[in-house]
């Protein structure tokens, strides 16, 4: 596990410590089992809707997508920080077996209401470093003092 992030070490326009993943379609049947969303889309390549789409493979899901960016606001909170908000777009399609990365940076800190927040925006980008699922967090980091 990192070190505790502390609100007086956070600087705007700091970047997040990227997480890379290449999700393979046994990681999505997996995920499919766990989320409920059996949309032959995520693992069938014999599907005919792929085809009728235009597309060549299988899709990465949203929401794993937005499970993956959740992992990197809850990493920077630590464990004594609290995610206040948190929310994605769906805006591209990733592919199985393709680079994701999914990054952040520090937009904003205030003080407001008793709390150290930070503001961030967040997402998941593919190979081609296209922002697939951009969002934006509210972190609330602890103090040294």
């Amino acid at each position: 596990m990192a070190d505790q992030m502390y609100f007086e070490d956070v600087k705007e326009g700091q970047e997040l410590a990227p997480i890379k993943i290449s999700p393979d379609k046994s990681q999505l049947v997996k995920f499919a089992a766990g989320s409920g969303d059996f949309n032959p889309l995520h693992f069938d390549e014999k599907f005919p809707m792929l085809k009728a789409m235009g597309l060549s493979d299988n899709i990465v899901h949203g929401r794993f997508k937005y499970a993956q960016v959740g992992r990197l606001v809850f990493a920077f909170a630590g464990y004594k920080g609290r995610v206040k908000k948190f929310g994605v777009n769906y805006r591209g399609m990733d592919m199985p077996n393709k680079e994701i990365t999914v990054g952040g940076v520090v937009t904003a800190k205030r003080q407001e209401g008793g709390e150290n927040l930070v503001d961030l925006d967040v997402w998941a980008q593919d190979v081609d470093g296209k922002k697939t699922t951009p969002g934006t967090a509210t972190v609330a980091l602890p103090s040294k003092g």
